[in-house]
């Protein structure tokens, strides 16, 4: 099932309009529904699913060779990461090889507004939505260089859909530099990305490692049937 409507519950339950929003909205804010701003459909969120259920196994298998296969290409750190709410949260990461490098940890979490991981999901979602998340998370600066304007953030987006691709440029971490695409054949809130010490990422190279995480998006979308939709 894609989700149900407002008015659906409404029908189902008998209760006014008012008292079912008011029902909806406690899950919603603990993560156990997640509303489409576009369609108006609800859906069961990410508190259902913790980080060892196994839909998020089955994305995190299918997607591990390809963050290896990439953090080879390039030497550097790659990184699966799902919307949780108003922050993305890291599901699964590939560590460089170098001594110094720039990695999370499994399981830590980064906002929405500064992290490549974040712009890349957020580009796919309705603007009232993803104004909704930053409004209720606030935007603070990171480092001297993080967006901290919803005005901003949307030009941002704007870029991210033209170039098809997100780039944090020491936006999360002064010395860092990501670059993320979005996993949209998943039905899940997710991308992918590889970071590094902005000293040995420079802009140059951030084009030629989006197409390649863009190659490997594609590929995870057009999965074969059964596999993690």
């Amino acid at each position: 099932m894609d989700g149900i409507t407002l008015n659906e519950v409404v029908e189902a339950t008998g209760m006014p309009k008012s008292s079912a929003y008011r029902y909806l909205w406690t899950p919603e804010t603990h993560r156990y529904v997640e509303r489409d701003e576009a369609t108006g459909l609800c859906r069961p969120g990410l508190g259902f699913l913790g980080m060892q259920s196994r839909h998020l196994e089955l994305l995190r298998e299918r997607v591990r060779p390809w963050l290896e296969g990439v953090r080879d290409e390039f030497g550097e750190t790659a990184n699966l990461g799902l919307r949780d709410s108003d922050h993305i949260i890291y599901i699964d990461i590939i560590e460089s090889r170098r001594g110094v490098r720039l990695a999370a940890s499994r399981g830590d979490r980064d906002p929405l507004h500064s992290a490549a991981l974040g712009k890349a999901i957020a580009a796919d979602l309705p603007e009232a939505r993803v104004r909704e998340l930053l409004e209720r998370s606030g935007m603070p600066a990171r480092t001297e260089r993080t967006i901290v304007t919803i005005e901003d953030y949307f030009a941002e987006l704007d870029k991210v859909r033209a170039q098809g691709y997100a780039v944090d440029d020491g936006e999360n971490e002064a010395d860092g530099r990501c670059v993320a695409v979005p996993l949209l054949g998943t039905n899940l809130p997710a991308a992918i990305s590889l970071s590094a010490p902005a000293a040995r990422f420079p802009q140059r190279d951030v084009a030629g490692a989006a197409r390649a995480s863009r190659r490997i998006a594609e590929q995870i979308s057009t999965r074969p049937s059964g596999e993690v939709a």
